[in-house]
């Protein structure tokens, strides 16, 4: 399984927010789990439907998110 195919999206659930396995775990929960200075292992004590490839997910799909190259028009 690729890495960022643990990374669903659904209009129906979450408002079509992007979440982890289609649970109801939202990638922004992890990431603003990690924000508050939680590590991985921690964030799994939180979160224990997740496993560390989960979180790895999470934070991958921030970066392509941040990464994505902008095209803008003059």
């Amino acid at each position: 399984m690729n890495l960022l195919d643990r990374i669903t999206s659904n209009p129906l659930q979450c408002g079509g927010r992007p979440c982890v396995r289609g649970m109801r775990i939202r990638v922004t929960d992890v990431l603003e789990l990690l924000e508050t200075g939680l590590t991985p292992a921690q964030v799994l004590e939180e979160l224990p439907d997740l496993v560390a490839e989960d979180v790895r997910a999470c934070v991958a799909f921030a970066r392509r998110r941040v990464e994505h190259p902008v095209l803008a028009t003059t």
